[in-house]
């Protein structure tokens, strides 16, 4: 079996041939005349669709704020999800939760590597 450093000592070298390869590719992008016309372009348009939606957002501003606020009880109310998913976990209860279409869904859990 191969050990966890092996891994990520992989991982790693994999991670810097993505790098190179990445780099090498906008360098020719950026010597492309064509590309840094169609990226004026591009940001030329970006900039009235910005203008657009601002506009768009001030004549809807109490919708928007309504929208805000729905954002932040959303996050919220995952964040009591998964909190009280977490506990019962710990209690050694199993959890599945079902929605309007009687889809089940189970806890899933993500192991990172924070770097310190």
């Amino acid at each position: 079996m191969v050990g966890i450093q092996e891994i990520f000592t992989k991982i790693k070298e994999k991670q810097k041939e993505q790098k190179t390869i990445k780099s090498l590719y906008r360098d020719a992008l950026a010597n492309s005349q064509e590309y840094q016309n169609i990226i004026d372009e591009i940001q030329s348009l970006k900039d009235k669709k910005k203008k657009l939606e601002e506009s768009m957002k001030n004549e809807l501003k109490s919708e928007m704020e309504k929208l805000y606020s729905i954002k932040i009880d959303i996050e919220s109310d995952k964040e009591l999800l998964s909190q009280a998913t977490l506990t019962k976990i710990l209690k050694g209860e199993e959890v599945e939760i079902t929605d309007e279409y009687n889809n089940k869904y189970e806890p899933i859990f993500n192991v990172r590597f924070k770097k310190f």
